[in-house]
């Protein structure tokens, strides 16, 4: 009886002790073939996934991940063996555990629609500068962060992913100065209960900017960027990272029929105000890489992603224009030079959103739709020199954006949608791939 009783004791205790998932699942890059999952743990752990494409058929199982405490527990695990253009159900084990689902967990394999059919119709989510207020290391005052609600709003739209541009968190004084402060961050902002069914319910890709790089407007010679790219890269479940080969956050991913460049403006960019040595913001390295990758692609439309603005033509403070104008002009130089067509830019930061539209000679405009603020505060740019932003599209108040890919061929359009934190249209606007040619 009583060895009965010490085994009873003995499996409370083991069950008791057995690690839990604490943010996530989080379905991140997803192709024909694979997808990235990432997960965190409140222990180190080994974590799996089981899966299948409908229900009845048997469940497949991924290599197991270990979490550790070194990186906050996370993990990014990889299901391979799928099949194009298919919805699969998933659970996640924990130490050969199932853990219980608090929502649906779904992943999606992009479909081979190449040669057979007219690429599929879709939209994404977008938007930037996500505050989640915590107030012992908050600034004393009002709350920054607010109306959490919008996570809630995106999820229902149901995107097939959500686009992050840059201040996904923000570093506070607290956090910036050592590597576990940032792993709190990020874990404090991941585990959030308001993002807990956006996080679980659809996939994601990420940029980043100053806030979730270091401190406000850092640039390469943040001491701790090394860091920086390790903690992101644990929180992110992104292509590869460093697709220039030199490091940073930069990369690329499809979704059928479209690509997206994601450019890295803090890693490579010199301090802003120097005034000896080259003014960049996405270094040689870099700027090579985009070139090469835009001339390669066959994209309807290749969308530029960064965390900062790059058309804006007001000269003050951390414009492109301001900090590296000669960076800029030989970016939109080469892409009219190489004849690239279907570009459109995707930022964020700014604390409001608006379509800029540049118009070029003999070559077709440039259009920059910069979406933000998420639940940060907005901000109202007043009497800054915008000349190329489209008259009613400026909205300062918090929001994210849905961007619709419709119609068939080489006669794709792009509606930009905008909607604020209760997810009610505010603005809308459209941009066909057949106006976007050289």
């Amino acid at each position: 009886m009583r060895i009965l009783i010490a085994v009873l004791l003995s499996v409370c205790s083991v069950a008791a002790s057995a690690a839990e998932i604490v943010a996530g699942p989080m379905p991140g890059h997803s192709t024909m073939r694979q997808v990235k999952v990432w997960v965190q743990t409140d222990e180190p752990a080994l974590v799996q996934l089981r899966y299948r494409a409908d229900e009845g058929e048997d469940w497949l199982t991924s290599e197991p991940e270990a979490t550790n405490s070194e990186k906050a527990n996370t993990a990014t695990v990889l299901a391979t063996g799928l099949e194009p253009g298919l919805h699969y159900e998933y659970e996640v084990l924990v130490d050969d555990v199932v853990q219980p689902a608090e929502h649906t967990q779904r992943f999606v394999t992009q479909p081979l629609w190449q040669w057979r059919e007219d690429p599929p119709d879709f939209r994404f989510a977008l938007g930037s500068c996500a505050y989640i207020n915590q107030p012992e290391y908050d600034r004393p005052g009002e709350p920054y962060g607010g109306d959490y609600r919008i996570f809630d709003a995106i999820a229902d739209a149901e995107p097939a992913f959500m686009l992050w541009l840059g201040d996904n968190v923000y570093y506070r004084e607290a956090d910036w100065n050592s590597k576990s402060g940032m792993y709190a961050r990020f874990s404090h902002t991941r585990g959030h209960e308001a993002l807990s069914r956006l996080v679980t319910g659809t996939h994601h890709y990420a940029t980043w900017d100053d806030h979730d790089f270091g401190p406000n407007n850092s640039d390469r010679g943040y001491a701790m960027r090394e860091a920086a790219l390790e903690v992101f890269n644990a929180f992110w479940a992104n292509p590869d990272f460093s697709a220039a080969g030199t490091g940073g956050v930069t990369n690329y991913f499809e979704w059928h029929d479209v690509g997206f460049f994601l450019l890295d403006n803090r890693y490579f960019r010199q301090a802003n105000y120097r005034v000896s040595g080259d003014r960049t913001i996405l270094g040689e390295d870099q700027v090579e890489w985009l070139i090469d990758a835009l001339k390669t692609s066959n994209a309807s439309f290749k969308f530029v992603v960064m965390g900062g603005q790059f058309l804006n033509s007001a000269e003050s403070s951390e414009s492109y224009i301001n900090l590296a104008p000669g960076e800029r002009r030989e970016l939109l130089d080469r892409i009219e030079a190489e004849r690239i067509p279907g570009v459109v830019f995707l930022t964020g930061d700014r604390h409001h959103s608006v379509l800029l539209k540049m118009d070029r000679y003999r070559t077709y405009p440039l259009h920059e739709w910069t979406v933000s603020p998420l639940t940060a505060g907005s901000h109202n740019p007043g009497d800054e020199a915008m000349q190329y932003d489209v008259d009613g599209s400026l909205y300062t108040e918090r929001n994210f954006g849905m961007i619709e890919v419709t119609g068939p061929r080489n006669e794709r359009v792009a509606s930009l949608i905008l909607h604020n934190s209760d997810g009610e249209e505010v603005w809308r606007g459209e941009i066909r791939q057949q106006d976007l040619q050289p």
